[in-house]
């Protein structure tokens, strides 16, 4: 049986869990109602996380976007992708997507190409580009930049 928290303790707990790392509300709803708390507490505890600026969207989308594209090293499709997913509006994911430095990001995609070739088998060099397109691709790199780097190094 799941344990009842009460209002008080929602709110403190939610306040907790936002204060480890940077949350959105759809994450932050989500976990309210894991914790049991019905439509009218959720909306009040995510005021209040807003009102004492536990819960920042702008925040928590300028975290994400630098953490996946330094950690995760993932493209920017994938990225905006991720963020729509958790309802964040495109202004938003626009303007934290200019955070990213152009040198770096295509810096970035010619080394994990670069790396990915290294350790691909292939029959042909159709095959060899095939595969390091599928790479990129599901890394959420745009296909523009992807030929640019297959480009230089299958040369």
């Amino acid at each position: 049986m799941k344990k009842q928290f009460s209002y008080q303790e929602l709110r403190i707990k939610s306040a907790a869990y936002c204060s480890l790392s940077e949350h959105c509300i759809y994450d932050i709803k989500k976990k309210l109602t894991e914790w049991g708390a019905n439509e009218s507490e959720s909306k009040q505890i995510i005021d209040y996380l807003k009102e004492e600026n536990f819960l920042n969207e702008q925040r928590f989308t300028q975290a994400f976007v630098k953490d996946k594209f330094r950690f995760a090293k993932w493209g920017k499709i994938k990225i905006s992708f991720e963020l729509k997913m958790k309802h964040i509006s495109e202004s938003e994911i626009s303007h934290a997507m200019q955070l990213i430095d152009e040198d770096e990001y295509e810096s970035l995609l010619f080394e994990l190409i670069e790396k990915k070739d290294k350790s691909i088998k292939y029959k042909s060099n159709k095959d060899r580009k095939a595969k390091l397109i599928r790479f990129a691709q599901s890394r959420g790199f745009e296909i523009d930049l992807t030929l640019k780097a297959i480009g230089k190094i299958i040369q």
